[in-house]
Order: C-alpha cells, then structure tokens, then sequence
C-alpha cells in the first residue's frame, strides 16, 4: 500500500484521560459511559472511543458513498450516514464493537439505494479495516 497520509493520537490514562491529536487543534477529555462505569457528570465533558468511532466511520463512510455516487454519475443530493457503533462482552471474556450504518438517500429507489451502499462498504478504509472482525450490518433508507 502506498500511504496517502498519516495521522497520530497520543492518549494518556485510557477512557479516564485525555486525548491529544498531534498536528491538529484536537485535544479532549475522554469518560468512559455510565453502561461501563463512568459517571453521568464526567460525560458532559468528555467522550469515548466508541463516540469517536463511530464519528470517524461516518465521515469514512460518507465519503465512500459519494465516491459510488460520482463513479455512477447519479444527479441525487449527498446523503448523511449515521453509524451507531455498541460494545459489549465476547465469549473469550474480551470485548469487541458491532456497528450499525444507515446510508439516509433520496433521489433513487431502494434497490438503487442499497446497490450504492453495497459498494461503498466496499470502498470504505473503515469497512475494509473491520471486514471480517467485527459485525457491521450496512443499510440504505430512502426518504
């Protein structure tokens, strides 16, 4: 692979600390959710990892779909794609994600609309990263 660009994030003290990316204006607090221990207070003030995923697959993503839709030449607005990512207990007493992506379009019908986001989950770095390693179930909803 021939890499494009680099990035790096420092974390010190894990999902009690804070999170600095390096070359960026992004610095943050992070706080674990209450589902996992953290308190109700320190969530309006920090995030945490799964938020962050979440956040960065939806941009991914998002940019893989209107990749598929330029590819195509289809004449639709850019859709918004919401990923909504759990984590929970796995049977080797580890953790692991599973991720939900809805791909909200309008323009085309349904089976048009899941077509596109098909390939864009083939497109997408973050879906070839997880593919294989985590659940992702991959959707369209047509408005």
């Amino acid at each position: 692979m021939n890499i494009m660009y680099k990035t790096t994030a420092v974390s010190t003290r894990g999902r009690n600390g804070k999170v600095t990316v390096k070359d960026s204006p992004l610095e943050f607090s992070m706080a674990p959710p209450v589902e996992m221990g953290g308190k109700p207070e320190e969530q309006k003030n920090g995030v945490n990892p799964e938020q962050l995923f979440a956040a960065g697959y939806a941009a991914c993503f998002g940019s893989a779909l209107q990749h598929v839709i330029r590819e195509k030449k289809l004449p639709i607005p850019t859709p918004s794609v919401e990923v909504t990512v759990g984590i929970g207990k796995n049977d080797s007493g580890g953790f692991e994600l599973a991720v939900e992506i809805v791909a909200l379009i309008s323009g085309l019908d349904q089976a048009e609309a899941d077509e596109i986001v098909n390939q864009a989950h083939y497109v997408c770095p973050y879906s070839n990263a997880t593919r294989g390693n985590i659940e992702v179930k991959v959707s369209a909803k047509v408005s």
